[in-house]
C-alpha cells in the first residue's frame, strides 16, 4: 500500500532530521589541509532532497526579507552589486534554525577547528543575482571583535555552483600571512589585496561547487568570488562558528563595533561571547576525537 501525502512528507522530515544529527565522515586528510590551506571543500556534505527542502526555504526567506529590493544594480555600489545579504535567519524561522543550528555543520566545525565545541556567531544568506558583480578580497575577521582566530564560516551553497555563477575563490594559505587585515570589504581591498597575493606568489583556488558540497574556512582567510554571469541567482547559505570559549576583544574598528552591538550585545570584553544570540551548537563531552577514528 502507497503511504498518503502525510506519511510521506513525514518521512521525508525524518530522513532529513537523521541526516542534519549524522556524523560526516571527516577525515585526518581534511582537517590537516584546512590547517595549511585556511579552507577546505568537502563533497556530498548534503543529499539533493535536503538540499532542495532548505533551498526552498532559504530562498524564500531570504527573498521576503531583500534590503535591496527595487533597486536596480546599476545604482549600488560594489558591495550592493555583489550579493543580497540577510542575517540571521535561524531566529525567524523554525526551519531555518534545522540548518543553521544543526549538529552536522557544527561537528564539522569543530572538529576543523580543533576545539572542545563552537558556538554560533551569526548566519548570513549570500544570493548573488543574474548579472550580479564580483565579491571583493576581504578576510571576515576584519568584522569581528574575536580574541582568537578560532572561527570558521560554513558556506553552503543551495545548488551546484559553476564557475560563471561566481564560486567563492580563496587564497590559499593566506590565513598565516598578514595581508590586507585592516581592510573592510571593497574596490580598494579587491586592488590592494589582489596586488599583494600576486607579490607573495600566493595561489588562489576558484572551482566550482557540485551540489551537496560545503566549504569551510577560517576567519583570517582571504577569499572572493567572481561575478554571476548566468540568468539564474547563487543562492547561498553561511553560518559562522566560533570556538565554545571564544572571548570579546576590544573592538579595533567601526565595523567591530557594530558587529559587537549587534551579535553578542550583552557580551563585555574579555568575557565568553555566552549571549543569547550566541548559543552553543556542539560540544564535546570529552577531549576532541581525532577525525577518522
Amino acid at each position: 500500500m502507497e503511504a498518503g501525502n502525510g506519511e510521506t512528507a513525514m518521512s521525508d522530515r525524518e530522513g532529513i532530521d537523521r541526516e542534519l544529527a549524522e556524523r560526516y565522515p571527516l577525515t585526518m586528510e581534511d582537517c590537516r589541509r584546512f590547517r595549511e590551506d585556511g579552507f577546505v571543500r568537502l563533497p556530498g556534505v548534503f543529499q539533493p532532497d535536503t538540499l532542495a527542502h532548505f533551498d526552498r526555504v532559504i530562498t524564500a526567506l531570504t527573498m521576503a526579507r531583500n534590503p535591496v529590493a527595487g533597486v536596480p544594480l546599476e545604482r549600488r555600489d560594489t558591495y550592493g552589486r555583489a550579493f543580497i545579504q540577510v542575517f540571521n535567519l535561524w531566529l525567524e524561522d523554525p526551519e531555518a534554525r534545522r540548518l543553521c543550528c544543526c549538529p552536522r555543520l557544527a561537528r564539522i566545525a569543530t572538529e576543523l577547528l580543533g576545539t572542545r565545541g563552537v558556538r554560533l556567531w551569526h548566519d548570513q544568506a549570500l544570493f548573488k543575482e543574474p548579472g550580479g558583480g564580483f565579491t571583493p578580497w576581504h578576510a571576515d575577521q576584519q568584522y569581528w571583535p574575536m580574541a582568537s582566530g578560532l572561527c570558521v564560516t560554513a558556506w553552503i551553497p543551495l545548488h551546484a555552483v559553476p564557475l560563471e555563477q561566481g564560486p567563492l575563490a580563496f587564497a590559499r594559505g593566506s590565513h598565516l600571512r598578514r595581508i590586507g587585515r585592516d581592510l573592510e570589504i571593497s574596490d580598494d581591498s579587491e586592488r590592494l589585496i589582489g596586488a599583494a597575493l600576486g607579490a607573495a606568489g600566493i595561489v588562489e583556488v576558484n572551482e566550482a561547487y557540485a551540489a551537496g558540497d560545503v566549504s569551510f574556512h577560517l576567519g583570517w582567510t582571504l577569499h572572493r568570488a567572481g561575478p554571476n554571469m548566468t540568468t539564474a541567482p547563487r543562492r547561498v547559505q553561511t553560518v559562522i562558528y566560533m570556538d565554545v570559549d571564544m572571548r570579546l576583544a576590544e573592538p579595533r574598528n567601526t565595523n567591530q563595533q557594530r558587529d559587537h552591538a549587534a551579535w553578542t550585545p550583552s557580551t563585555h570584553v574579555g568575557e565568553v561571547m555566552d549571549d543569547p544570540l550566541n548559543p552553543v551548537l556542539h560540544q564535546e563531552e570529552a577531549e576532541p576525537p581525532m577525525p577518522g577514528r
